[in-house]
């Protein structure tokens, strides 16, 4: 299993700072989160990527105006092997991704899990902090997530923090799940989850700097190996 700090995008203009500070640590390997980057902005972070340390970059949240070709260089040039996308049903995707799609994994956000499109993909990325907002607000949703993990394991997690309050999110949805960490104990919660939930590849995702998700990603890498 890998544990990886991530160029996260939900803070506007916060990834370019991000990447000064995964030039400064030297870091070879990221993830990369895509989530709120246009055409644009995206091909101005790939210029910047390489003036940085940046060998790998094995995992990326797809957005679904990314074409097969974009798919196709970062594979290429920085051996990603696995993405991540939400459900068809919450973002219709632009492109049929074609033989792109066994490396594609369906997360789990507001939408159950259908089984004929995680069939249709490589199968299920699980965000450990959503599964814990069902868990405490939405007992149903939880069940069917924890059912049908059991026939479809994780491929590859998300995690973020977990805070003591319920939130809105930016759609209105209540959630405890944040992306903004303001204590490690907030990280807590992954002590109730079996290790076959991490999958072979978590990304930290989390807006806090890199210099943040460093020690979050020592705090959870202790917390895994304690189980």
């Amino acid at each position: 299993m890998q544990i990886l700090p991530t160029i996260t995008t939900i803070t506007p203009r916060a990834w370019r700072e991000k990447l000064v500070e995964v030039k400064k640590f030297k870091l070879k390997e990221v993830c990369l989160f895509l989530t709120c980057l246009d055409k644009r902005e995206r091909e101005e972070l790939y210029a910047l990527l390489k003036n940085t340390s940046v060998e790998k970059i094995p995992f990326v949240h797809l957005r679904s105006d990314m074409s097969p070709e974009e798919l196709a260089f970062l594979i290429e040039d920085y051996q990603t092997k696995i993405f991540n996308t939400h459900t068809k049903r919450e973002y219709v995707p632009l492109y049929d991704y074609g033989k792109y799609k066994k490396f594609i994994y369906i997360e789990n956000v507001y939408q159950p899990f259908d089984e004929a499109e995680v069939k249709e993909f490589g199968g299920v990325c699980l965000d450990l902090s959503h599964l814990e907002s069902d868990r405490l607000l939405r007992p149903d949703s939880y069940r069917h997530v924890i059912e049908f993990l059991k026939k479809y394991p994780p491929a590859c997690s998300h995690v973020a923090a977990v805070s003591k309050k319920p939130i809105l999110d930016e759609n209105g949805y209540q959630r405890y799940g944040t992306h903004h960490l303001k204590d490690l104990s907030e990280l807590d919660y992954l002590e109730r989850y079996p290790l076959d939930y991490f999958g072979s590849m978590v990304a930290v995702e989390l807006e806090n700097t890199i210099e943040e998700q460093l020690k979050a990603q020592e705090y959870i890498s202790v917390l895994i190996k304690n189980k």
